[in-house]
């Protein structure tokens, strides 16, 4: 106990003692903010607090268990996950605002656990403890490190903080020497830059600093005339044949345009900033009214929960960072917050809304990413500052109709209290990978009352990253994707497969329209044996309800159905009314599927389907014939 309290004693002074024992750094890191003066701050405060314990608990402290010994064990994936020692970051922090000083034991054991089982000579660390591994996510420890001594530094024994300087001075050779524009995805040179300018100015390496500024400049050319980002996913310099580069709604709010932006206020780059602020807009327009991000398109879609990127940090660097450029950017930040506080449980920060309602555990992988994004903005301290919340309006909470991005291929619609997207994008992050949904497919429908009614996930479910995704187990999984699907020679050909479908939109007296043309196709986009089937799906979207028909030129065919997965939680209701209506009972709202055709609701393994993209649970409904017409109403 003697111990302890001296180490308290040790926190609570260097905290007070605050820049003297600390970096000269730049004005635009803010002190620590000593109140909740905004709803931001108290929720990300609440949260970084409950996260934190609930990994501290995780941590094994068992030293006969030596390969895990000092590591965060993780539930879902039952091991130890390679980059779990960013969690020193917000440890760190803890101990300065609590003086608790298990959070500093923590850290050296996390530290000690890293160098043992992902430290390698070249001066990097591996993804996993496992030979071969990935080496390239050195970046983000690179920045946690960093952001630990920049903000906590002085509350670090001396010996222990000499150490991690020492260390990352191998880390920043190894950045420094095997990173460039080509590396990796976009994400990877794009946290380079700000990695490498954070070291070399706690360090004074000048080389690192350069390299990073140059890193930053080259980034510049990689957003799209409609201001995405683009980059993730090979080869990032030659278009589709729609003319669409790689972009992933998901990696870029999460991980490369928080760095960017940290990057440009670090440097006060003002050319990137303004890139930066313009990026973040348009991808603002893919935020849902609550929260969610509406990656249902993206190239690495195979990751996208509901609320986020698997394996991301988190939008909030980005966006509460500029929110005085606009203050939309500081609702944006808010309102994903508040979802991750709906999807917490435990102290640990699940992969979808529905996961908890399935019983499938969280990878702590979720929280100890995200809760380095929070300590971020609450380090920064623009957590704290106050925006008046009802005079500002996220883009999807006004009605406009339609919006076509043609960078992307994908509309997206907003009628009444219904939002959509249509998308025929084409680019794959993978050849033959069957990923994200094309093809015309409406792959988002989201109400007011209702949340998401329908929503894409990978078209097929496989383990693109093993060690970053969770194994799907049951027999009876599918899609999520509305689709029109064919099984036959011993192979499934869909319609939202379909990478050279045709979509178009129109707005008419309050009502869009999206009509698509498509075939049904495998993942190789090859035809049936048979010969090609061509379909033609329309939607229309209006006030009072969504109406989509879909048709397709071998009406004689009845293998050839409609998958409709309906959006449900375990708990919720759902009633067969007759053989072509059926209902779902949510907690504000009830959902009428009508159809012209006989429905059928399709067996699941538990009582509901579940998909871990972006996991969410689904009662699948099934309809045939060679015209089906589909109308949805919210009441």
């Amino acid at each position: 106990m003697k111990q302890i309290q001296t180490r308290r004693d040790f926190i609570r002074t260097t905290a007070i003692a605050g820049a003297a024992a600390g970096f000269q750094l730049p004005d635009c890191f803010a002190a620590i903010p000593t109140a909740a003066s905004s709803p931001l701050y108290a929720l990300s405060k609440s949260l970084v607090e409950q996260w934190a314990k609930a990994l501290l608990a995780l941590q094994v402290t068992d030293a006969a268990r030596d390969a895990d010994y000092g590591g965060i064990w993780c539930p879902a994936n039952k091991l130890v996950h390679g980059r779990v020692a960013d969690s020193i970051y917000p440890f760190a922090y803890m101990a300065a605002k609590t003086s608790d000083s298990r959070y500093l034991d923590a850290s050296v054991l996390l530290y000690r656990w890293m160098e043992r089982r992902v430290s390698q000579d070249d001066g990097s660390w591996l993804n996993e403890p496992v030979k071969g591994s990935w080496k390239g996510t050195t970046v983000f420890t690179i920045i946690a490190f960093c952001e630990t001594l920049k903000n906590h530094g002085a509350i670090l024994d001396p010996s222990f903080k000499k150490e991690m300087e020492d260390r990352l001075r191998k880390a920043g050779e190894y950045v420094y020497d095997t990173f460039s524009i080509d590396y990796g995805n976009i994400n990877y040179p794009i946290s380079a830059s700000y990695a490498l300018t954070l070291l070399g100015t706690l360090l004074d390496i000048p080389k690192y600093r350069e390299k990073g500024k140059m890193l930053a400049k080259q980034t510049l050319p990689f957003f799209t005339k409609e201001g995405f980002l683009y980059g993730e996913g090979r080869p990032y310099d030659q278009p589709s044949k729609k003319g669409c580069f790689s972009v992933d709604l998901g990696y870029n709010v999460e991980e490369s345009l928080p760095s960017l932006v940290l990057y440009g206020l670090f440097t006060g780059d003002e050319e990137v900033l303004a890139a930066a602020t313009r990026s973040l807009q348009t991808h603002m327009e893919f935020m849902l009214p609550d929260g969610g991000w509406d990656n249902s398109w993206g190239t690495r879609n195979y990751k996208w929960t509901y609320w986020g990127s698997r394996t991301s940090d988190g939008c909030q660097p980005a966006y509460a960072l500029l929110a005085d450029r606009d203050p939309r950017f500081y609702k944006a930040a808010l309102r994903n917050t508040e979802l991750l506080r709906q999807c917490t449980d435990g102290g640990l920060l699940y992969g979808g809304p529905h996961y908890r309602s399935h019983q499938v555990p969280p990878s702590v992988h979720h929280t100890f990413c995200h809760i380095k994004a929070l300590t971020t903005i609450l380090d920064h301290g623009n957590a704290e500052k106050k925006y008046d919340l009802p005079k500002i309006v996220l883009p999807r909470e006004k009605v406009y109709g339609g919006r076509f991005f043609n960078d992307i291929q994908t509309c997206l619609v907003s009628t009444g209290k219904f939002r959509a997207t249509v998308t025929g994008y084409d680019r794959e992050y993978h050849p033959d990978q069957n990923g994200h949904a094309s093809g015309g497919a409406l792959s988002m429908l989201w109400h007011e009352h209702a949340g998401p009614i329908l929503a894409a996930s990978m078209t097929d479910y496989t383990l693109i990253e093993a060690g970053n995704m969770q194994a799907d187990n049951d027999p009876l999984s599918m899609p999520l994707t509305p689709r029109l699907e064919w099984r036959t020679d011993h192979n499934t050909y869909r319609n939202i497969s379909d990478l050279q479908a045709v979509v178009s939109d129109s707005n008419e007296k309050g009502k869009v329209m999206v009509k698509t043309r498509s075939r049904l196709v495998d993942k190789a986009q090859k035809d049936p044996s048979t010969g090609p089937v061509h379909c033609e799906v329309s939607y229309m979207f209006s006030a009072e309800k969504v109406v989509i028909t879909f048709t397709h030129d071998q009406p004689e065919n009845r293998e050839i159905r409609l998958i409709l997965p309906v959006i449900s939680r375990a708990d919720e209701t759902v009633r067969v009314l007759s053989d072509r209506k059926i209902t779902v009972k949510k907690a504000r709202s009830t959902v009428t599927i009508l159809s012209d055709q006989l429905l059928t609701r399709l067996p699941v393994t538990q009582q509901r389907l579940f998909n871990f993209v972006p996991g969410l649970e689904a009662v699948p409904i099934s309809a045939g014939g060679g015209k089906i017409t589909i109308e949805i109403l919210v009441s």
